[in-house]
């Protein structure tokens, strides 16, 4: 039986909530199971381990509910919810996926318009008859187009956790050495359209093997195979081994890039293809098995996935000027971390532990501040006990907590704690967590004063996107940025798959302005501290290199710069 993560358990407990309170049922019950859902994100101990009379024993967590847990727990869901669920229209329920429409809203275009779907949606808000409803106006009608656009724009995409997942399933039935990823994948893009793999296997060997793990084979071939893996594309392109390299490099790089590598092959005497480098005089074919050998030919240094985007890279490489980037190897610490005191799981020892596990120098615990009444915040009490547990605990490891907040950067420009509690503490990162529909100027100025506070070291996440459910706040990051460059006030690359803010285009113009970048994971369960390998690879794609992150410096080093 496959053992449910508390995760899981907690999100079926809340998508039932969901479901209740779109059909308006009694708001206690719907509350119980927002409560359970809760209570479970936040335990240690995995509740797939617990039988019922151990549930009922967690405060939060009644008779029925434990019940429905083990269920959960033995098969992925319970009963009551899909009876619930056969009782709602599934168009219905996937107007939970677009931003800024809980499930309140949905039971309102429900019961007052009859909106079933996304499509109802869109044609009664074009219509403007949204605005009938008593509470909803234009400006609501007006958000609602501006969701559906978003959710169509991400909806056929992967966040680069679910490509992995992808990749990991594919990946044990090729054969070691026989292969290599590509396309949007291998460039480390924070979003992926389908996954390209080029393969030197025989396709009779690769594809029967190919088809033990596909949900769907939608064309298989002897040049190219697709298939459908846990509901996303797999696009295999069989190669012979001396035109690998040839063939691995067509289908990385993006389309602008291509366009000027081709040109420069021209200009060299060359028609560059998936096959090789073809004399345009002769008409003979060079063929090549590594990416490295084309790059030397054409008089060029490697250019890594990464920086395959044709933003300069092609002529620094020419130039022999292309920068060396970071590494993973290179980090030195996690800069931005919750624990059990806020809204995380794991309690300050046990951060260390990993931290020492991961042969960290560093973690920053960066608990939320208490405003808005969001996320267990602390207050300044809560922050001083947290202090003094963090230096208790320094005294006996090797990796140091470095004593930190997440404090919500507040509507009018403030922040949520007193300036007093912030000197004290030795890193700051200030964020934005509400009022995200402010307009551009506004918005600016709110981010300014943050970054102009003499207690801010690190801007959170930046523009405040969620890949495929909140587009970025209109934001003038551009001017952010100078502003930062002035200060000394470094801005995050936040790794968490669904945010990678700063992207990679913004951190390359913080680079270039000398602003600092940290990489924090923003974990709040211990297996997100692999998510830090996202942060490089987007801070990679930014041109970034270990001299322009605050995470490869020493601990003594980081505490003299801020």
């Amino acid at each position: 039986m496959t053992e449910r993560s508390n995760r899981q358990v907690a999100e079926t407990l809340y998508f039932m909530g969901q479901l209740l309170e779109v059909l308006g049922d009694n708001p206690f019950k719907v509350r119980a199971y927002y409560k359970a859902a809760e209570v479970v994100e936040r335990l240690a101990t995995p509740v797939s381990r617990l039988d019922e009379e151990q549930l009922k024993e967690i405060p939060g967590i009644g008779s029925a509910i434990a019940k429905k847990m083990r269920e959960i727990v033995k098969t992925g869901s319970f009963q009551e919810l899909e009876t619930v669920r056969a009782g709602i229209p599934e168009p219905l329920i996937e107007l939970l996926s677009l931003e800024g429409i809980g499930p309140k809203t949905v039971n309102k275009l429900w019961k007052k318009l009859n909106v079933q779907s996304i499509a109802d949606l869109e044609r009664e808000a074009k219509q403007h008859r949204i605005r009938a409803i008593k509470g909803f106006g234009e400006k609501k009608e007006e958000s609602f187009l501006k969701a559906i656009a978003l959710y169509r724009e991400r909806s056929g995409r992967m966040t680069r956790q679910e490509a992995d997942s992808v990749v990991s399933r594919v990946v044990p039935v090729l054969a070691p050495g026989s292969f290599a990823m590509a396309g949007s994948y291998r460039r480390g893009k924070s979003t992926i359209g389908d996954i390209d793999i080029v393969s030197k296997e025989p396709p009779s060997v690769a594809n029967p093997k190919i088809r033990t793990i596909a949900d769907e084979m939608i064309d298989e071939g002897s040049r190219k195979t697709s298939f459908r893996c846990l509901g996303k594309r797999v696009d295999v392109r069989f190669s012979r081994p001396g035109q690998f390299g040839s063939m691995l490099l067509y289908l990385t790089g993006s389309k602008p890039f291509n366009i000027r590598m081709r040109e420069h092959a021209i200009f060299k005497g060359f028609k560059l293809n998936e096959y090789g480098l073809e004399d345009r005089a002769e008409g003979s074919l060079k063929e090549f098995s590594t990416e490295e050998e084309i790059f030397s030919f054409l008089g060029m240094d490697y250019i890594v996935p990464e920086l395959r985007e044709d933003w300069g890279e092609v002529q620094a490489a020419l130039e022999h000027r292309l920068p060396v980037l970071v590494e993973n190897e290179q980090i030195l610490g996690d800069l931005h971390v919750h624990s059990n005191w806020s809204d995380g799981v794991l309690s300050l020892e046990e951060i260390a532990r990993a931290g020492e596990s991961l042969e960290y120098k560093y973690m920053l615990v960066s608990d939320h501040s208490a405003t808005l009444g969001i996320a267990h915040g602390l207050d300044e009490e809560g922050i001083r006990k947290q202090m003094h547990e963090i230096e208790v605990i320094n005294r006996s490891s090797s990796c140091q907590l470095i004593q930190g907040t997440e404090v919500d950067i507040m509507a009018d420009g403030s922040l949520g704690l007193p300036a007093r509690i912030l000197a004290d503490l030795e890193m700051v990162i200030a964020s934005i967590h509400s009022a995200f529909s402010q307009e551009r100027d506004v918005m600016t100025r709110r981010m300014l004063a943050a970054v102009e506070n003499e207690h801010v070291d690190i801007i959170g996440h930046p523009t405040g996107r969620i890949l495929g459910r909140r587009q970025p706040a209109d934001i003038d990051i551009p001017r952010v940025i100078d502003r930062a460059a002035e200060t000394g006030t470094a801005l995050e690359c936040n790794a968490s798959p669904f945010r990678l803010d700063l992207d990679d285009l913004y951190i390359r113009e913080a680079t270039r302005k000398k602003v600092k970048i940290s990489i924090g994971t923003d974990s709040h369960h211990i297996e997100e501290f692999g998510n830090i390998r996202y942060g490089v690879t987007t801070s990679r794609r930014g041109w970034a290199t270990s001299g322009d992150l605050l995470n490869t410096m020493q601990h003594k080093e980081l505490m003299e710069w801020i």
